[in-house]
């Protein structure tokens, strides 16, 4: 295998596109701020990697736009996901594991705030017996919350306590789009958004963009003195149908967890768009008290569709590169109640 290290990163995240650029006029900024960091052009890239989602663009083979952000004269080694930034991650790690690339750009980009992202999100449940339902993630969010309630696996002020670190953490992130913590108590006075879900305990609906860089062996070394190395990365998928699995579990995310090692991880960014998730993936991936989680503040204070994924391996990669983190955990979701679940390990030696 391959080493290959994260080396570049850059996002935006914001309430609304202030202005509603294109994807074309949000992405160039990125791949400035990308070849920056490197010292690279576009000619030191050997693949590209986009995700984004047409349903949520609203037209037909929107990605296609986005390739002019790239230029493509010459003619560009290109490839795209209808999914998260992350698994454009993966797709660009298996590029450059096959010896043909040694370096690659992946990047996503979403408009939320275009439509109502609830329920447009029903269109990835289960076509037959869910989507003519149209049941919206976050009340499908809310059954899995008190599922758990009801179990007795976790509690209300255990879902505050989550929020509050979330937001206070997110004082020092300029892309949260909420911040402040206030106190568990007071959070926990705020009226009930969909039982037992507070608005807080719900991801914001984010529009936003990410770009990662990606390289390999020498090439990664020559533009960082410690590369964020990718030591691992697995992702499995559960059953789309809501009815076949105990929504307080998410087996997806520890099959993937299991597949790698995850003995010294100090620091862990986890995609959980809701509280209760983040306890669920603290337990299947069994992260213990000493682990740092979302530093960032997470899918809590900000969650771009098709970016926030990825932009927790970049976050990651960003406390590896400063020293803060020896080894890092990074994890992104897709699908409803933690469906589909990508996990990877970022190292500071290699």
């Amino acid at each position: 295998m391959r080493d290959v290290a994260v080396v570049g990163f850059a996002q935006r995240q914001m309430q609304e596109f202030d202005g509603s650029p294109t994807c074309v006029e949000l992405l160039v900024p990125l791949f400035a701020e990308c070849y920056e960091q490197t010292g690279w052009t576009r000619r030191d890239i050997g693949f590209w990697c986009s995700g984004s989602s047409d349903y949520l663009a609203g037209r037909s083979f929107s990605f296609v736009q986005a390739v002019d952000a790239i230029g493509v004269i010459p003619p560009v080694n290109e490839s795209h996901v209808e999914m998260d930034l992350a698994w454009a991650v993966y797709e660009a790690w298996l590029k450059i594991q096959t010896g043909e690339v040694d370096t690659a750009l992946v990047y996503a980009f979403g408009k939320s705030s275009a439509g109502l992202l609830r329920r447009t999100l029903a269109l990835q449940l289960e076509p037959y017996t869910m989507t003519p339902l149209w049941p919206d993630t976050v009340s499908l969010a809310g059954l899995q919350a008190r599922a758990g309630l009801d179990a007795g696996l976790w509690d209300e002020k255990a879902m505050a306590e989550v929020a509050h670190r979330s937001l206070t953490d997110a004082e020092t992130n300029e892309y949260a789009v909420r911040s402040g913590g206030s106190s568990v108590a007071e959070l926990l006075a705020r009226p009930v958004y969909a039982d037992p879900l507070r608005k807080h305990d719900c991801a914001p609906v984010t529009d936003g963009a990410a770009a990662i860089v990606l390289a390999a062996g020498d090439r990664a070394r020559e533009v960082r003195d410690r590369p964020a190395w990718l030591s691992g990365i697995s992702h499995h998928v559960d059953p789309m149908s809501m009815g076949t699995r105990d929504l307080t579990r998410s087996p997806s995310a520890a099959r993937s967890g299991a597949a790698l090692d995850l003995d010294g991880v100090d620091l862990a960014e986890l995609h959980a768009p809701f509280s209760h998730q983040e306890l669920v993936l603290r337990r299947e991936l069994g992260l213990g008290d000493d682990v740092r989680i979302n530093p960032s503040g997470g899918a809590l204070t900000s969650n771009p569709m098709f970016s926030a994924g990825g932009i927790r391996i970049g976050e990651a990669a960003r406390r590896v590169w400063d020293g803060e983190s020896d080894k890092a955990l990074a994890h992104a979701t897709s699908g409803p109640a933690l469906q589909q679940n990508l996990v990877c390990t970022l190292e500071g030696q290699r």
